[in-house]
């Protein structure tokens, strides 16, 4: 395969979020995003990165030996390679997720690819830029991600959830605490006095100390 792709780094981890968290991953980070969120904690991925071809990522997933993938950024749907380099992950016999900022079309996304969807809260300062489109392009096997730094975005983000029947609508709804700005205990309460079928999240790999 002759397609290529911007690579920041590649390695193997344990997942840090959605409901793989805990285990071991083999993360590809593409280059490149379109978003400046104000936690954000990959800002070497904005420029960083060199072309890749896909079939070498593909073989180095391969040789990892885990059973788990996941394409993250950066934003990996600006990627023009990034349908090939999913699609080419496929038929190896692990699981494929991606990372998805929620501000670009999901629908390029192949079957059997499994979509996580950050959709922004207020307080990163990018939900203006999400794509809403994109809850009608959910599939069952998707997951949905909120990061919650305040009552504010957890109102915001409930509303959502409520409005659209998001629980209905993919495997999971997942509200994780922005780290080392809401108590992830706090966000419990919250969760639990809502009564929404929603899911906490902790960031693991951060907890943890890991990449």
């Amino acid at each position: 395969m002759s397609t290529t792709v911007r690579v920041t780094e590649a390695f193997v981890s344990l997942q840090g979020e959605s409901t793989w968290a805990g285990l071991p991953c083999f993360f590809i980070r593409l280059s490149g995003c379109n978003l400046r969120c104000r936690y954000c904690d990959t800002r070497h991925a904005y420029e960083e990165g060199a072309e890749t071809p896909v079939s070498e990522l593909v073989e180095a997933f391969v040789k990892s030996g885990v059973p788990l993938v996941e394409i993250t950024g950066g934003e990996p749907l600006l990627q023009p390679g990034f349908a090939d380099l999913a699609a080419g992950l496929l038929p190896h016999g692990g699981t494929v997720l991606v990372e998805t900022n929620g501000s670009r079309d999901l629908s390029v996304v192949p079957a059997g690819v499994i979509a996580i969807m950050d959709l922004k809260c207020p307080g990163s300062g990018e939900s203006d830029a999400m794509d809403f489109g994109n809850i009608g392009r959910l599939r069952p096997c998707d997951e949905v991600k909120f990061v919650i730094g305040d009552r504010g975005d957890f109102e915001w983000a409930c509303g959502l959830v409520e409005r659209h029947h998001l629980a209905g609508r993919c495997r999971a709804v997942l509200f994780s605490p922005v780290f080392g700005a809401l108590a992830a205990g706090v966000l419990g309460e919250w969760i639990l006095a809502a009564r929404l079928p929603v899911r906490l999240q902790l960031p693991l790999h951060k907890v943890l100390g890991i990449k």
